[in-house]
């Protein structure tokens, strides 16, 4: 295996002129290192990152702790595969600063202590935590690092973290579909156990509340987690309840484009056309999903790939010797609306 030596004996330069090519931190001209570039890959000469760091203080190295690739929801299930974007962001951002991500996956809680060891162990400069949806987190003991980011997730000791705007995404979903002549707004929600449900019921509430429509409880149904047949059951007793209704919804907002699929099918085995006899939204632009149903639903990004892009930016500030983020930061990242053909026109829309 070559040597720093052996390139400086090869280029004809001395090892200290060899050195300063490899870190940049004095002055060569263009033609020497050019010399000694060529040398280096003549040799096959890889410079070792453990001295440089040793010398530096700095291994340029970031870890990232997540369940999105080995957990359940990895296999198809309604999250998972997405989260990876969150990783993807981290690390696209990072590796235009010259830093590298180290990914360690878990399913299960109790293995993230020795994840973090052994990334302390490699000397990691800070940590990243993905969660698989927006939740509070308990981190178990020996899982922190003195520098730490959350993403898709919170803690009670007020670690920085970045979320998604699940109040907004709602509001401007809801607003968007009020302009467009919607009074009547039916929402099948999430499980009212996750996070994201009150925030998007906030926000709901917040845009018919500016639009002067009323709150209806009977358009509002928490759907369920408890099984996919139950849940079926339970959406489909939510349709033909507000089906029944005397002023029926003209629109179906969905917890998720998965909740949308299966909303899809009932109204399609209750011979309603979408969007023709009910439009019909969803929530996360999950587009193996959004793109694929026919007609394609209108629905609201869940901004993964920005959020690891925020959450690298807040790691890098702290690296670069910004201030760091204050205890309790949260960094809200608002998506984008996907607006498509599952949503037509409502009775109120201006000609």
């Amino acid at each position: 295996m070559a040597t720093i030596y052996d390139v400086a004996k090869a280029a004809g330069v001395s090892p200290k002129t060899v050195s300063r090519v490899m870190n940049g931190d004095a002055p060569v001209n263009v033609r020497t290192r050019e010399l000694v570039e060529a040398t280096m890959d003549s040799l096959g000469y890889v410079p070792s990152s453990a001295a440089r760091a040793m010398r530096s203080q700095r291994t340029r190295l970031v870890g990232l702790v997540t369940g999105a690739i080995s957990g359940s929801q990895a296999a198809g299930g309604a999250t998972g595969l997405p989260d990876l974007q969150i990783v993807q962001g981290i690390q696209r951002t990072l590796a235009e600063s010259g830093m590298t991500l180290l990914v360690s996956d878990t399913s299960e809680p109790g293995g993230v202590p020795q994840l973090v060891r052994t990334l302390r162990e490699h000397r990691v400069e800070g940590l990243f935590y993905v969660a698989s949806h927006h939740q509070r987190i308990e981190l178990p003991d020996g899982a922190r690092a003195a520098r730490m980011v959350l993403v898709n997730g919170f803690d009670d000791a007020g670690t920085p973290c970045v979320l998604p705007d699940d109040t907004e995404g709602q509001w401007a979903l809801t607003a968007a579909l009020i302009a467009r002549g919607h009074r009547r707004i039916g929402f099948l929600t999430l499980p009212a156990a996750l996070v994201a449900q009150g925030l998007r019921l906030e926000g709901y509430a917040r845009a018919l509340a500016e639009a002067g429509i009323a709150y209806d409880p009977a358009l509002v149904v928490e759907t369920s987690h408890s099984g996919a047949a139950q849940e079926r059951e339970v959406l489909q007793a939510a349709i033909e309840g507000m089906l029944a209704l005397e002023e029926p919804p003209t629109v179906l907002c969905c917890g998720n484009d998965r909740l949308a699929v299966a909303v899809y099918g009932i109204l399609r085995a209750r011979e309603v056309k979408v969007p023709e006899g009910m439009s019909v939204a969803g929530y996360d632009d999950y587009r193996v999903i959004s793109e694929t149903l026919y007609p394609q639903l209108t629905t609201m990004e869940l901004p993964y790939g920005r959020m690891g892009e925020a959450a690298a930016r807040l790691m890098l500030g702290e690296l670069r010797g910004k201030k760091p983020a204050a205890i309790g930061a949260r960094v809200l990242v608002e998506g984008e609306l996907r607006w498509r053909d599952s949503v037509t026109p409502g009775p109120a829309a201006v000609a």
